[in-house]
Protein backbone atom coordinates (compact mmCIF):
# COMPACT_ATOMS: atom_id res chain seq x y z
CA UNK A 1 0.00 0.00 0.00
CA UNK A 2 1.34 3.57 -0.89
CA UNK A 3 1.03 6.67 1.10
CA UNK A 4 -0.39 8.23 -2.87
CA UNK A 5 2.59 9.77 -3.41
CA UNK A 6 4.25 8.54 -6.63
CA UNK A 7 8.19 7.98 -6.05
CA UNK A 8 9.28 11.96 -7.02
CA UNK A 9 12.57 12.54 -5.66
CA UNK A 10 12.90 14.97 -3.31
CA UNK A 11 15.28 16.92 -4.78
CA UNK A 12 12.46 17.55 -7.43
CA UNK A 13 9.60 18.74 -5.30
CA UNK A 14 12.34 21.37 -3.30
CA UNK A 15 12.84 22.66 -6.79
CA UNK A 16 8.81 22.73 -7.34
CA UNK A 17 8.52 24.37 -4.17
CA UNK A 18 11.20 27.23 -4.26
CA UNK A 19 9.75 27.58 -8.27
CA UNK A 20 6.44 28.53 -7.25
CA UNK A 21 7.64 30.95 -3.89
CA UNK A 22 10.00 32.46 -6.34
CA UNK A 23 9.44 36.17 -5.80
CA UNK A 24 8.82 38.41 -9.51
CA UNK A 25 10.45 41.50 -9.42
CA UNK A 26 8.64 44.22 -11.81
CA UNK A 27 10.94 46.08 -14.19
CA UNK A 28 10.81 49.54 -11.82
CA UNK A 29 11.52 47.75 -8.75
CA UNK A 30 14.42 45.68 -10.57
CA UNK A 31 15.88 49.35 -11.70
CA UNK A 32 15.46 50.93 -8.44
CA UNK A 33 17.39 48.22 -6.38
CA UNK A 34 20.37 48.42 -9.30
CA UNK A 35 20.27 52.20 -9.21
CA UNK A 36 19.98 52.02 -5.62
CA UNK A 37 23.82 51.44 -5.21
CA UNK A 38 25.40 54.36 -6.43
CA UNK A 39 23.22 56.98 -4.73
CA UNK A 40 23.47 55.24 -1.39
CA UNK A 41 27.18 54.17 -1.66
CA UNK A 42 26.49 50.37 -1.35
CA UNK A 43 27.72 47.60 -3.43
CA UNK A 44 25.39 46.12 -5.26
CA UNK A 45 26.04 42.25 -3.37
CA UNK A 46 25.26 44.52 0.04
CA UNK A 47 21.84 45.63 -1.66
CA UNK A 48 21.28 42.33 -2.92
CA UNK A 49 21.50 40.82 0.38
CA UNK A 50 18.85 43.67 1.99
CA UNK A 51 17.00 42.99 -0.21
CA UNK A 52 16.86 39.31 0.05
CA UNK A 53 18.46 38.90 -3.76
CA UNK A 54 21.49 37.09 -5.05
CA UNK A 55 24.29 38.78 -5.63
CA UNK A 56 24.96 37.66 -9.15
CA UNK A 57 21.13 38.72 -10.17
CA UNK A 58 21.55 42.21 -9.52
CA UNK A 59 24.96 42.15 -10.94
CA UNK A 60 23.07 40.55 -14.01
CA UNK A 61 20.36 43.32 -13.67
CA UNK A 62 22.75 46.01 -13.78
CA UNK A 63 24.06 44.53 -16.94
CA UNK A 64 21.50 44.21 -18.59
CA UNK A 65 20.44 47.97 -17.61
CA UNK A 66 23.44 49.18 -18.73
CA UNK A 67 23.18 47.62 -21.80
CA UNK A 68 19.66 48.65 -22.89
CA UNK A 69 20.72 52.49 -22.35
CA UNK A 70 23.75 51.98 -24.20
CA UNK A 71 21.75 50.58 -26.82
CA UNK A 72 19.19 53.66 -26.60
CA UNK A 73 21.54 56.26 -26.15
CA UNK A 74 23.09 55.10 -29.52
CA UNK A 75 19.49 54.69 -31.31
CA UNK A 76 18.87 58.37 -30.17
CA UNK A 77 21.55 60.05 -32.33
CA UNK A 78 20.32 57.74 -35.29
CA UNK A 79 16.80 57.57 -35.04
CA UNK A 80 14.47 56.99 -37.96
CA UNK A 81 12.01 59.43 -38.81
CA UNK A 82 8.86 58.86 -38.13
CA UNK A 83 5.96 58.45 -41.32
CA UNK A 84 4.17 62.10 -40.04
CA UNK A 85 7.90 63.52 -40.54
CA UNK A 86 8.45 61.50 -43.87
CA UNK A 87 5.20 62.59 -45.33
CA UNK A 88 5.92 66.38 -44.21
CA UNK A 89 9.23 66.69 -46.02
CA UNK A 90 7.55 64.76 -49.07
CA UNK A 91 4.70 67.35 -49.33
CA UNK A 92 7.40 69.86 -49.08
CA UNK A 93 9.27 68.39 -51.94
CA UNK A 94 6.63 68.24 -54.25
CA UNK A 95 5.81 71.73 -53.58
CA UNK A 96 9.19 73.11 -54.14
CA UNK A 97 8.99 70.54 -57.21
CA UNK A 98 6.06 73.08 -58.51
CA UNK A 99 7.74 75.83 -58.41
CA UNK A 100 10.94 74.35 -60.08
CA UNK A 101 12.99 75.62 -57.13
CA UNK A 102 16.01 72.38 -58.29
CA UNK A 103 16.04 70.11 -61.02
CA UNK A 104 18.02 67.81 -58.24
CA UNK A 105 15.50 68.31 -56.42
CA UNK A 106 13.29 66.38 -58.64
CA UNK A 107 15.85 63.93 -60.18
CA UNK A 108 15.97 62.83 -56.26
CA UNK A 109 12.26 62.60 -56.24
CA UNK A 110 12.10 60.04 -59.03
CA UNK A 111 14.53 57.89 -57.36
CA UNK A 112 12.03 57.16 -54.49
Amino acid sequence: MTNGLDKVPVVLVIKDIRRATRRQFTAEEKVRIVLESPRVESSVAEIGRREGIESLMCYGWLRKLLQAGKRRLARDTTRAATPREVNDVRREAQGLKKVGADPALESRMQKT
